[in-house]
Order: structure tokens, then sequence, then C-alpha cells
């Protein structure tokens, strides 16, 4: 049964708690925990490692040598070898085919390095990180020459090191290596083995300890000094990002998370982020994003792409989060009073159980004896370790990993990787209006990530500040230029979120891209996530091709449906990464008609205003009040009749004055377009290039019926300008009309006037070379004249990118009239998305032909 790609779950359902398959009695603490395909391994105050038969449950072997604590295992699937650290100052290699000790590692300064909290193992580095209690981050590099057996010297027989050659035993320790007073003799090497010969655990009878293959030693130069101000209680691997690319994370007591780059000889800080919520006692990492389990209560979700805090999550306050799980999506919290807890990925707790009668101090995912069940282990101080079947937890809302991109090959004569990049980008909820997706938009934007490097892009993620979605940049580099001259440079802008859609008049599930009679159907197929793929495909494909001759920057947001907050600052942040641009190209709109391909021109800017009239009293009876109090219902009523006159004109002064004359030419254009639409002429010159007033809504407060007087009324009123309206100029002249109106009232009352939110108008340049060629390529794949459209709509970004960049802009919509953009029903047609694409690689090709371009050519 495939899940539910959304990252929200249904909480109405009841929680699903994990089955207790089976509980292991041990007889101390247990402080760690790690699972071979065969085996568990448990790290306990005991100083032994039980090792338990995960199909039997049955106690296999004790692992025995630590003289302290063994406080963190990790199993190395590539070596088949088990890493245990401990209280001793040492970390110790056991084969997990044959269950012996390999090798003992020293930390560096041994005892003064403290206790060895934390480990983390690098299969492509050969590496083994130590977090110690000293503040030290340690690591021994197999494939070095510090390590006495040279990696052409060692051979892999199920695992067990053979070496021809010998390593030189370590020093004696006086404490852990020292025998009785008594004997008086002095310390060695074998003193505290012989005394440990015979297994006085009840679990076994087998005889003395075998010794390890050699001693070895972390050397001077393999620690970082002071990488914490604090004891580093946790680490994690980060999954590579590239060839040869190794990410540490680690967490402390001084509160903080630290990213480490440690493909160079030593470990290099990439960055820090401060928790602020006491000691971090546990990480997990899952793709670019990590989370940290602290002290009081609190997991710290951090993105390692834009390096910003996407949540904090209370598990219970108080309570400090020990030990972090995860399995596909969803996050195991385990904490110190006992009880573990899942949450989803949209950060939702689904499940809450007392899983331990104590302390939870350790945690693992396993799968089970087979693939398709996975084991969620628990570790606690009441010297239990307990098993907990995932199976019907994972099957019942957890996602697989559908993040993974496995694109179909790009082929020039079919859309296969177009329609099936855009059926898995529709199952993503993104919609940016509704705090339950927020997961869901970040989810989306590290899709879209994945999607255009697969596609033969640069692509990462840009910060848009706290709590806004992040910016998706990609770039395509097309083939060099024929002259010393750069290639053109275009940037195609986009947003990946979308509106919400509720199921009420939909004929098919929002998020689940469906076709019928050829039309796709689901909620942003047509806006704005279809046409995105279709301009990503068409440069892919030219790519593929070695085709293309202009670099393409992609720049898609997600918060568009929500004023693209933060869009402005995170582009002039960034601008360097993106760099110098040609030209800009948009695609976020539909044709005026069915049957007639057109290109967006114009749209309008906004005015977005907040109004507020309220009284100095609460809500009153208007049977004992009314008449003797001036309502702020009647004053806002009043203040609004100023805006507009009886002929539907605005009133606010100079509001006309810099609008631009209709042409000759215009005028034509209306009357063609008024005989494709049936519209009249003067209607489309109203909705496109004529300002408008809107009262939007009036809201009062009390409990609204017929005999209160509302003490609160608030009323959204908007304005819709056109060129050549000064933004600035239009904002400060309603402001000022609405105080000066509102004084001539002369109330009691009280009035709060607020621009919410603002954008500019746009106008395309008809006669630049860039049009031309955009407008040719739709004649060529459409085989008819383009229609020249505009948008009464506003699309802030646009002139804002124009600015910023000083060059021009280009819109293409792709989409037909009856698409029902942000209405129920979705729909884009599969021959307008193909010839879409088709068009942006006519486009493409004609503008790379021409060179090297100035950007205001």
């Amino acid at each position: 049964m495939a899940p539910h790609p959304s990252l929200s779950r249904n909480l109405w359902q009841p929680p699903a708690i994990p089955t207790l398959l089976h509980s292991l009695r041990e007889r101390l603490s247990v402080l760690s925990l790690a699972a071979s395909d065969l085996y568990i391994f448990c790290g306990s105050q005991s100083q032994d490692i039980p090792v338990w038969d995960k199909k039997t449950f049955r106690l296999k072997d004790n692992l025995r040598g630590h003289t302290g604590a063994v406080l963190a295992l990790v199993y190395a699937e590539d070596r088949k070898w088990l890493f245990s650290s401990s209280g001793d100052s040492t970390v110790r290699i056991w084969s997990t085919s044959d269950l012996t000790p390999v090798y003992v590692i020293s930390a560096y300064l041994e005892t003064g390095a403290g206790d060895l909290f934390s480990l983390a193992w690098s299969p492509s580095l050969q590496t083994i990180y130590v977090g110690c209690q000293n503040t030290s981050l340690q690591w021994y590099d197999f494939n070095s020459e510090h390590h006495p057996i040279g990696a052409a010297n060692v051979q892999f027989g199920n695992g067990i090191a053979s070496a021809s050659g010998t390593s030189t035993p370590r020093k004696p320790h006086k404490f852990f290596d020292s025998y009785p007073n008594f004997e008086r003799k002095p310390a060695d090497i074998f003193a505290n083995n012989s005394l440990s010969s015979r297994d006085t655990s009840p679990h076994s009878d087998r005889g003395a300890i075998p010794p390890p293959r050699a001693f070895l030693h972390i050397p001077e130069e393999n620690v970082v000094d002071y990488a914490h101000y604090g004891y580093i209680y946790c680490m994690a691997l980060l999954q590579e990002a590239e060839a040869g690319s190794v990410r540490l994370a680690t967490g402390s007591g001084d509160e903080s998370v630290k990213i480490w780059e440690c493909s160079g000889k030593q470990p290099t800080e990439l960055h820090a982020f401060e928790c602020n919520n006491g000691a971090v006692f546990s990480l997990v990492v899952k793709d670019e994003t990590v989370y940290a389990g602290c002290q009081d209560g609190a997991v710290k979700v951090l993105d390692l792409e834009t390096k910003t805090l996407v949540r904090t999550i209370i598990v219970q306050e108080g309570i400090d989060v020990l030990s972090l799980s995860m399995s596909n999506s969803d996050l195991y919290t385990c904490a110190a009073n006992g009880f573990v807890q899942r949450f989803s990925a949209s950060f939702d707790c689904t499940a809450s159980w007392k899983a331990h009668n104590g302390i939870v101090l350790s945690s693992i995912v396993t799968h089970g004896n087979s693939k398709e069940h996975l084991y969620l282990i628990t570790g606690g101080n009441d010297d239990h370790i307990n098993v907990w079947e995932l199976t019907s937890a994972s099957v019942q809302g957890s996602d697989t990993d559908d993040s993974r991109i496995d694109l179909p090959p790009l082929d020039s004569h079919t859309s296969d990787t177009l329609t099936y990049a855009l059926s898995k980008f529709i199952s993503i909820p993104s919609v940016s209006s509704n705090p339950d997706h927020k997961e869901d938009c970040r989810q989306a934007a590290i899709w879209l990530k994945k999607c255009l490097i697969q596609l033969g892009a640069e692509s990462s993620l840009l910060p848009t500040g706290e709590g806004k979605n992040p910016l998706v940049l990609g770039t395509f580099n097309g083939a060099p230029a024929k002259t010393k001259q750069s290639k053109p440079r275009i940037l195609f802008y986009g947003h990946y979120d979308v509106i919400s859609a509720p199921s009420t008049g939909w004929d098919s599930e929002p998020f689940h891209m469906v076709g019928r009679n050829g039309y796709l159907y689901g909620r942003g197929v047509t806006d704005n996530k279809g046409p995105i793929l279709a301009v990503a495909c068409a440069v892919a494909n030219l790519l593929a091709t070695r085709a293309l001759g202009v670099d393409v920057v992609f720049l898609v947001e997600g918060e568009e449906e929500c004023g693209s907050t933060g869009f402005g600052d995170a582009v002039r942040k960034h601008k360097d990464l993106i760099g110098d641009i040609d030209a800009i190209l948009v695609s976020n709109s539909t044709w005026i008609a069915e049957d007639t391909p057109c290109i967006t021109y114009g749209l309008r800017g906004v005015v977005h205003c907040a109004l507020e009239i309220s009284s100095d009293l609460p809500d009153l009876h208007s049977g004992i009040e009314g008449g003797a109090v001036v309502e702020p219902l009647l004053d806002m009523v009043h203040l609004l009749s100023t805006l507009t006159d009886a002929h539907h004109q605005v009133r606010i002064p100079g509001f006309y004055d810099q609008v631009r004359q209709q042409t000759d030419a215009e005028k034509e254009l209306y009357k063609r377009l008024a005989t494709i639409t049936g519209r009249t002429a003067s209607s489309l010159s109203s909705r496109w290039r004529e300002p408008s007033l809107t009262v939007h809504s009036i809201e009062i407060s009390g409990p609204k019926n017929a005999t209160v007087i509302p003490g609160t009324i608030k009323s959204q009123v908007s304005l819709r300008i056109v060129p050549d309206q000064d933004l600035d100029t239009i904002t400060k002249s309603l402001s000022l009309h609405l105080e000066t109106s509102f004084k001539a009232l002369k109330s009691p009352n009280k009035l709060k006037v607020s621009v919410e939110h603002t954008a500019d108008w746009w106008l395309g340049e008809l006669d630049d070379f860039w049009f031309k060629a955009l407008e040719s390529a739709v004649q060529e794949e459409w085989g008819m004249e383009p229609l020249r459209i505009r948008e009464g709509g506003t699309i802030p970004s646009v002139p804002f990118l124009e600015k910023e960049f000083s060059c021009h802009a280009l819109h293409l919509p792709m989409g037909q009239s009856s698409d029902q953009a942000h209405l129920p029903n979705e729909r884009i047609s599969l021959d307008n998305l193909r010839k879409g694409k088709s068009v942006i690689e006519r486009f493409l090709s004609t503008v790379g032909d021409r060179g090297p371009l100035s950007p205001a050519s």
C-alpha cells in the first residue's frame, strides 16, 4: 500500500502505538544500542556488551574488555565491525562475524580525554570519529600511515583483519593496567586482561578473553582541541552531498550543534547552530535536516541547506530528550520520563506511550528478520531493552523515501519525464497559507532542488527568513560562448507554493494528478508547477543534446500565494550567487481564450490596505445606548463612501493624473480581442489597463446580532494601479485621503490605517529582441500569431526582478482560460504543456544563436 505523499497527518484518526514485540532483561542501565543484520548489541554500565540474536531474542554472547561503562556503539556494515567507546578512554573494535576483538584504539591523552561519549563511522573515509569529555573531537583513519597495519597488508575475510606485519603494543596505563597492590608488580597491558580471564557473567561460560589483534593510538595531529565548549555528547554523519565530501554533525553541552567538513586532513567547522535549550544530548539526520534533542524537552529542527532553524518541537517541558531515532519520515523522541513520542514530518505528535519504567537512555531503528519489518529498540535505566514493531505504524502513515528522484530518461519526442515529474510534484501539498503544510512546502523545495539536479542543473536552497519557505536556485550552464564575451543569461521565475484545495467541488483528489480527456488535473498543474517543470525539461533537453547556448537560472519561491514575503530581501542578499541576468522569463498566467496562444505583456500593481475604527467602549446594547454614542460601523460606512463616486470613479486626489493614455494601436488590439473573447473592448480595457478600487470586507466585533453596537470595525481595501502611476505616491495619497476624510467626520472614535502589501505594475517591451524571439517561437510552434494580452492581477516579483537586475521580463502563459487556477478541478491541457516546453526550446535556441547580449539590447 503506497503511503500518501503529504507529510501532514489526519490527527482525527486514533494514534497507532507500536506493539511491544519483545523485552530483553539487562543487568544494568542500557546506555547505547547498535544492530547488525543478525544481532542486537547493548552497551551498558556493566562494562560488557551483551549480544542478542535478532531472530530468537536469545543472548548470544558477551563482548568483554572495556573497564568502564560502554557509552556509544556504532555498527560499520562495510567492515562488519562494531565500534564501542567507553569511560575507560578507549574505542574497541569487534568483528560481528565471529564476535571477537579486532583492535583497541586509545584516545589521544588517554584518560585525559575522559569519557568517550559519541562515535561516528565514515565508510568512504574509513575513519572513526570520537566525541570526548575533554571537548576534543578526535579521529582514527584506517587508511593513513599511522595505521600500523597498512591497507595493502590487510586481508578481510568474513570481516576480520589479518595482518602480515605486527603493531607496537600500546603503553600500559598505570590505573587500568595495574595489578593489585599486594602483588607489587608494575603495570602492563596484560594485567587487567589477565584478571578478567574468567568471565563472571551469568550469561556465559566462556573462558579467557581473546586479545585484540593490535593496539592503536590516535595521533596528536588527529585532534581538534576545544571543538566545543562542553562535552561532545552526540554525533551524526550526514548524507554525502557529493563524491569525496563527508560532513559530520556534533552536539554538545555548550548548547550548540556544529557541522564539520571532514574531507580534508582535518575537520573544518562549516557552521554552528545555537540551540539555546540546554545541552544537546542526541542527534539524528535525514537528508539535509538535523534533529537535535536538547535538555528541558526541546527538539531543534535545523535545515543544513539554508542554515536556519525550521522549528522547535516541545516534546515535554522540563524533560530531557536523551535519544532520537528516525523511521522514514517519522521522528521518535526518547525522554527522561520514560516516554517515547512519534512526530510526523509535519511535526505533529502522532503517538505517545510509556516505553520504560525509568529513563529512556538509548534507541535505534533497525530491520527485523526481513526488510519489510522495522523495529524500534529502546534501552532504559530500568535494565530493559524493549523491541517495538513499527511495521503496522509505517504502513498506516510513514512515508517511504519518496524524496528520492528517479526520472525517466529525457527524450525530445516524448514528455514522460515531464508528466512523471509533475505527478510527483503535485503530490506534495505545498499550501503556503496553511501552517499545517509548512513542512510540505519545505519538502516541495527540497524535491524541486533534487529534480533540477537530476535534470543537469547545479541547485541549492536559499533562506528567506525564519518561518518562511526557502527559494530554490538552480543553474543550467550552457555551452561556452563562441566569442570572448559571456553567454546570454536568462532568469526563470516561478513559485512552488499553491493555494489551498478544499475537496468540495473536485472530481478527483486535488493532490493526486489524474489525466482525463487530454487534461491533467490537480492543484498546481497550471499555477505554477506545470510550467516550472515544462521549462526545466526544455532546458534539460537542450543541455542533453549539447544545444543549450545560454545559461538558465531558475529562481523559484515558496511564498508567492502569500505576497512573496521575504523574496526581495533574499534576492538582494544572494545576488552574487544568482549572477548577472540579461532577461527574465515568467510563465504564471493563462490565455484569454481556449484556442489561440498568447503572450502576456502587462500586469497591474496593487496596494492592500487595512482599516480599523474603534471606540474606547466595549460592544454595547443598541436598545440601551443606541443614539447616545457615535457608532464605529457608521463611521466606517461614511469613510468608505468617500473612496468612490456614483460612477465608480476613485475620488483619491490625483489618482488618475499619471494614468497612461490608450494608444490607437491598443484600441485596435482590444477590438480584435473583443471579437475573439466575446467581451466588450471597454471591459477588457477596464480589467487590464485601468486602475480600480475594491472594498473586500467589513468585519465587526461582538456576537453579530441585531441588538449589538460593535466597538471595533475592520475593513480591507485594495487599489489596482497601472502605468504610469507611481506606487509610493498612490500609497501615500490613499492613506492621506482616508485620514483627512475621517477627520472631517469629527468623530470621537479612532482610525488606524495600515498598508499591508504593495506591488508595482509591469509592462513589457514589445519591440525588443527578447520579446520578438519569444513571439516568433510561439508562432513557429502553434502555426499562428500569438495574441498580445495583459492581466488585471499582480505578480509582485516580476517588476521587482526587472528593477533589481536592470533587464526586461517576458511572460509566456501556457494554460487556457478554463484552467480553473485557484478553483476546484484545476487543470492544464497536456498539449499546451508539451507545446509550452517546445516553445521554450525554440526560444532558447534562438537567443543562444544570437550570441552575447547586453542588458539593454
